[in-house]
């Protein structure tokens, strides 16, 4: 008899519902997209109840495509954006709208931190930068903005955390998720209230939910998600992950061989070591969901966002043809980048939408057009412009390496084989991608499996559900041509850089 896993995911746009068997193969899925509330510029939010609703929906909507009786789905597991704040009230209620972690509102928190000592203090135990999409920063923005908002909470979630109580009544904080947070002590592995105290946050210690591993139980569906839902009342929930480490596990990202690009709403760039990288030369260390390896990431909301506003804001006759042609929309457009040659254009795109690697207030930026380019030119620097910026992080990463096997990549590029070339060619290395469509939701339901005992451990559970589709080789020709460019690409955005301060909020 087959056992069935769930994944949840929640991400910068969507909220996902799959359902997987134990050899990993997807068998169903629903999605919704998530509302994103704006109510100024650089503040992204959501409605946490829309939020729980949207997911409700898709998880009912997954489990009736599949015809799988629930009692059969022996394990559920959620991940989701990083970063962001969702807080949850004394009661019982959200104390407000989540925040989503492209917002920037806590831009200048992060500097006061680094001028005034606090960054280099807290990194001794933290390990990190401090970034203003992080929970400390955007609670010491709330206390200064919104203090009528901080004697009210009584748990400090992550977006996952937030659907898992919702789920089981039960609060807990996920390790791979808060040790991203600025809040956890990365060498004993627990929260610390000085470390709070170090951003004047003291006082809501008690707000963080009691810590957990990825694979551990917490908790079990309760009984009004199981009516909301329909998954069966009592079914287990495993404490998931942060949705990079999500997609790396399910990329078999098991040992140091190879480095894991998602390239969504983020740029995420990050390998696994066994030590932290303490040089201060990379932005994040975290703790991994396998025991005993630390996270190294480098990130910026710099990634495939970028593309799909690009194309729904300037590609309308587009739309009208790719309707006519009866093809998807984003394929057509591959097909206009594709028609132009790597050295045919100059033109650089800057995929500052959401803030850049460099400034939070950066605006996205294309400069280099003349009268004989097109839009296939347009759209074209526009997937240049969003590999060159994921390749200013990894060079970070390489530099702090001795070797890499290959590249393996998700998100949406991942589903362009243009664009998964690019990614080789401009980063002068393998590109492998992996045979799924949700590869954050698989990690989850290989965590779900691992705590429901079906497999030992998260390595066991690679093994058998992650499956290799592609394997892309860098073109000699093409990388040379991308190096002159990249060149290009950073002095433009060098140049524009002092600018972003005289640009109003």
């Amino acid at each position: 008899m087959a056992n069935y896993y769930m994944g949840i995911d929640n991400g910068g746009t969507l909220c996902k519902a799959v359902l997987f068997d134990e050899d990993g193969a997807e068998i169903a899925s629903a999605s919704r997209k998530l509302r994103m509330i704006v109510p100024r510029a650089g503040h992204t939010e959501r409605d946490m109840d829309e939020l729980w609703t949207e997911n409700a929906a898709a998880i009912r909507e997954t489990i009736a495509k599949s015809g799988v009786d629930p009692k059969k789905i022996h394990g559920v597991a959620c991940c989701g954006h990083g970063k962001g704040v969702y807080l949850w009230g004394k009661n019982d209620k959200p104390c407000r709208n989540g925040i989503v972690s492209t917002d920037g509102r806590a831009w200048e928190y992060p500097r006061r931190w680094y001028a005034d000592g606090t960054a280099d203090r807290v990194f001794e135990k933290t390990c990190q930068r401090i970034l203003a999409c992080q929970p400390v920063s955007l609670l010491a923005w709330l206390k200064d903005n919104e203090s009528e908002t901080i004697p009210k909470i009584k748990w400090i979630f992550e977006v996952k955390d937030y659907i898992r109580f919702k789920l089981t009544g039960e609060a807990y904080a996920e390790a791979t998720d808060y040790s991203g947070s600025n809040m956890l002590n990365l060498k004993d592995g627990r929260f610390d209230r000085n470390l709070l105290a170090e951003f004047g946050l003291e006082d809501l210690f008690e707000a963080l939910p009691p810590l957990r591993k990825s694979i551990d139980v917490c908790g079990r569906v309760c009984a009004r998600a199981s009516r909301e839902t329909g998954l069966a009342e009592g079914t287990p929930l495993a404490g998931g992950m942060f949705d990079i480490d999500a997609c790396a596990v399910a990329m078999d990202i098991t040992d140091e061989s190879n480095i894991a690009v998602i390239a969504g709403t983020w740029s995420i760039n990050e390998y696994i070591s066994r030590a932290p990288v303490l040089n201060k030369s990379i932005m994040m260390n975290s703790l991994y969901c396998i025991d005993g390896y630390y996270l190294i990431e480098e990130c910026s909301p710099t990634s495939a966002g970028n593309h799909s506003w690009f194309i729904d804001m300037f590609m309308g006759e587009e739309k009208i043809s790719a309707k006519e042609k009866g093809v998807d929309l984003y394929r057509y457009c591959d097909e206009l980048a594709a028609s132009v040659a790597p050295d045919s254009h100059d033109i650089v795109f800057l995929p500052y939408l959401f803030g850049s690697n460099y400034d939070p207030r950066a605006k996205a930026s294309m400069i280099g057009f003349d009268a004989r380019h097109t839009r296939a030119h347009a759209i074209r620097a526009v997937m240049e412009g969003i590999v060159f910026c994921h390749l200013v992080h990894m060079e970070k990463l390489l530099a702090n390496r001795p070797s890499t096997r290959a590249v393996r990549l998700s998100g949406g590029a991942a589903k362009s084989r243009l664009w998964s070339q690019m990614f080789a060619d401009i980063f002068n290395l393998p590109v492998e991608t992996i045979d799924t469509k949700e590869l954050g939701a698989l990690g989850c339901a290989m965590a779900a499996a691992v705590s429901s005992g079906a497999y030992a451990d998260l390595t066991a559970a690679a093994k058998r559900m992650v499956k290799i589709k592609t394997r892309l080789e860098p073109d000699p020709t093409a990388a040379s041509i991308y190096a002159r460019k990249y060149e290009l690409y950073k002095r433009v955005s060098a140049a524009l850089s002092p600018t972003w301060q005289d640009f109003p909020e």
